[in-house]
């Protein structure tokens, strides 16, 4: 059975850090294209975030680019997304996803996680 648990997430100020965690298990999960989505409060889900197994793809959604950054270890089946100059507009339930293929849309991801909540305050 697969599995992606969410971890890091809280309430920060404005220009703050922080830094989330995605652990995987499951078969195959490994090969796996790695990535994240956040839902805001009367919003639609939103690409993030993702990369691919070996790290040589990378991709950001240009509200995120400069600011997060993506990682994963293999050996450790963990994702994590460090999160800096943090914005009010970043606050939304943060979900990490497992795709079979490189991309930005939430419909071809396979696997999610239950989310975790990320509140910036001005």
């Amino acid at each position: 059975q697969v599995q992606l648990v969410e971890s890091g997430g809280g309430l920060v100020q404005a220009g703050d850090s922080l830094r989330l965690s995605c652990a995987t298990s499951g078969r195959l999960l490994n090969t796996y294209i790695m990535g994240w989505f956040r839902q805001a409060p009367g919003q639609e889900r939103e690409f993030v975030a993702a990369i691919s197994w070996s790290g040589s793809w990378v991709n950001y959604a240009d509200s995120v680019k400069g600011r997060f950054t993506i990682s994963r270890d293999n050996a450790k089946s963990t994702q994590d997304l460090e999160m800096n100059s943090l914005k009010p507009e970043d606050t939304a339930v943060y979900y990490c996803a497992a795709s079979r293929r490189r991309t930005t849309s939430q419909a071809n991801y396979d696997y999610w996680g239950q989310g975790t909540q990320v509140t910036v305050s001005s």
